[in-house]
């Protein structure tokens, strides 16, 4: 009987319990965490009884006299962030009350991490900081999310113009919202985002890996508008007008709200605050009332919702095959807004393809802190089905625009040393950027027709700037990645070959080469060589008997440039120099010369196996260490 009546019993519990008993809170399991129920208990309550009358239970917190500030602050913030959570279930919630919420959650959450005793870094490895960071990080992005989506109840609509919303002070139920956009770099034409999205809310399909910083702050992603120049035709290429490079239209942002307020007591009675959008990119720390904190972000999100609205899968077939709603110029993605001071890494995808090729390469390269803080990257879209050279003179012209455009003088780091990043046809296309023809190839193409001379010089200032070109002088290095340099017997196989006299080629360009092609036409009956001077498609281009590739084969590459081969090996039981990676063979995508070469187990698309990616991964550190 005597035992019976003990008041503390003991029981063990498991693994698996441990931290649940530790960290479980109203975002990750919808119950009080520990820590609040034990600050209720405190002051007399249980977390039934307070959550059934919460805003008595938040006013007897608020007064009660036996927990510390850290206690209350930290018990408010999650339980207004019950609040809100219960506001935004409630089917007759008025706009706008789930925001007050989040905002009052998100001012104790601040208040408790910058206005008690104890300043953040004295609780660096305590649980219950690093739960109400998380109370105020997702206290601000559901607040930012929800007043965006309700912007048309302000009493005061926003300005389209972001310009003019800088320093705005914009009335929000009874808050006072100062806008400060001035860490915030918005496309060129600055208009408002169409959405604003919380990063955490996007899976994806697809993507390896989803990479982060922890820190302080909203991870979001803006959705802007394409510029208003974009639209209409643009006569020289039957397509659309403009410029050829696009700014990221899907930017990742960092949100912070900053309450008024020097002291606790200003802190807890201020109606004021700022919003802060930051570029993570630019920013990994931010000052914080007096202490300086890392800045979270999300470098992953807005890629990968460019890449899932963007239509590039069948847009790049429709392209090749010449019908409808595909692309028929260059055109340059910004992965981030232009930063002068990070180097820049252009890729180019292979034939029928698209920046999709690069879905797990430019994720992990972003995904590199190292290389994220050096480099920023710019994916070229072309048009698969157009000849290389045309190709390659449309892109050359492109970069230089984009070039020009953010950086007149050229003298920021972005335009200098960039580095080129090419599969496939893309690698071939690379290859020429950084190469020499010192009038080789104008002089084979003419000089083997029989022709007036003066037919001859017409024919080839026609085609001199197609055929003559010197090293891009921004490019200081090269990755080549299952290139065929000297082209590939599979285009000449019959399946290649049906698939060719399905391409078909833009109006414009066939317009643009008919004086070209007729003179050809008149003179190669008489030399036989009409199959030569024809204008060949893609797969005809990529034919290891295709005049232009075998041309351009052994094109000098400017001694400045460094460059280096990842190849892929799919027959392991040939010899190297026999091997191939089943459409590509490693005679043709070796080049004498390279700083290194990787050959890597796998089929042509070994731009996407893990060994590749970590060799793209050393080249760029490389890279900023050598000369």
């Amino acid at each position: 009987m005597l035992t019976g009546c003990a008041g503390v019993k003991v029981s063990s519990i498991q693994p698996s319990d441990y931290l649940a008993q530790r960290r479980a809170d109203v975002l990750t399991s919808g119950q009080l965490s520990p820590a609040t129920r034990e600050s209720l208990r405190v002051m007399g309550s249980e977390a039934k009884p307070c959550l059934a009358d919460a805003a008595a239970c938040r006013t007897a917190l608020r007064s009660s006299a036996g927990l510390t500030d850290e206690q209350r602050l930290s018990a408010l913030s999650e339980l207004w962030a019950r609040e809100a959570m219960d506001q935004e279930r409630a089917p007759a919630t008025q706009p706008g009350q789930a925001v007050d919420a989040w905002l009052e959650s998100a001012r104790y959450a601040w208040a408790y991490l910058f206005f008690t005793e104890r300043d953040p870094t004295a609780r660096a490895f305590e649980d219950r900081q690093t739960q109400v960071r998380d109370y105020y990080n997702y206290a601000v992005q559901q607040a930012i999310t929800g007043m965006f989506r309700y912007r048309s109840t302000l009493s005061e609509p926003l300005p389209a113009d972001l310009d003019a919303l800088q320093g705005d002070r914009t009335q929000w139920q009874q808050w006072l919202l100062t806008m400060d956009l001035s860490g915030l770099r918005q496309p060129a034409h600055r208009v408002m985002p169409q959405e604003l999205l919380a990063a955490t809310s996007l899976t994806f399909s697809g993507l390896r890996n989803i990479y982060r910083r922890d820190g302080f702050g909203a991870e979001l992603v803006a959705v802007f508008p394409p510029p208003p120049e974009a639209v209409g035709p643009d006569p020289r290429w039957g397509s659309m007008q403009g410029p050829p490079y696009q700014e990221a239209l899907f930017p990742a942002i960092t949100a912070l709200l900053q309450f008024d307020g020097g002291t606790l007591p200003e802190v807890l009675s201020t109606q004021s605050l700022t919003v802060r959008l930051l570029d993570p990119y630019r920013q990994r720390e931010v000052q914080l009332a007096d202490s300086r904190v890392p800045l979270a972000g999300n470098f992953t999100s807005g890629y990968g919702l460019w890449l899932a609205r963007s239509g590039f899968s069948t847009q790049a077939l429709r392209s090749l095959l010449g019908v409808g709603n595909g692309i028929v110029r260059p055109q340059i993605y910004l992965m981030q807004p232009y930063d002068p001071s990070r180097r820049v890494v252009v890729m180019l995808h292979g034939l029928a393809s698209s920046p999709e090729a690069w879905i797990n390469v430019a994720n992990e390269v972003l995904g590199d802190e190292l290389l994220r803080s050096n480099y920023q990257i710019w994916q070229v879209y072309y048009p698969t089905n157009a000849p290389l050279a045309l190709n390659h003179h449309a892109i050359r012209a492109a970069l230089q625009e984009t070039l020009e455009h953010f950086d007149p003088s050229g003298q920021a780091p972005a335009s200098q040393n960039l580095t080129l990043v090419g599969h496939s046809m893309g690698g071939v296309l690379s290859r020429l950027m950084v190469s020499s023809t010192q009038g080789n190839i104008l002089d084979a193409m003419t000089m083997a027709l029989e022709m007036p001379a003066r037919t001859q010089r017409q024919l080839r200032g026609q085609l001199a700037e197609y055929l003559e070109f010197e090293p891009l002088p921004q490019v200081r290095n090269a990755i080549f990645v299952a290139a065929p340099h000297r082209g590939t017997s599979f285009a000449n196989h019959r399946l290649a070959r049906w698939a060719a006299n399905l391409i078909t080629l833009p109006f414009s360009m066939v317009e643009q080469f008919a004086d070209v092609t007729l003179a050809i036409a008149n003179a190669a009956p008489r030399t036989g060589k009409q199959g030569l001077f024809r204008i060949p498609n893609s797969i005809d281009n990529l034919s290891d008997q295709d005049p232009f590739i075998r041309a351009t084969a052994d094109l000098p590459i400017s001694s400045f440039v460094r460059y280096h081969s990842i190849i892929g090996n799919d027959t392991p039981k040939l010899p190297l120099e026999e091997s191939s990676d089943g459409i590509v063979p490693y005679a043709s995508a070796h080049l004498a010369g390279a700083e290194s070469e990787r050959v890597i187990p796998s089929g042509h698309s070994v731009q996407e196996q893990p060994q590749a990616i970590v060799e793209i991964r050393r080249i760029l550190r490389s890279q900023l260490t050598g000369p």
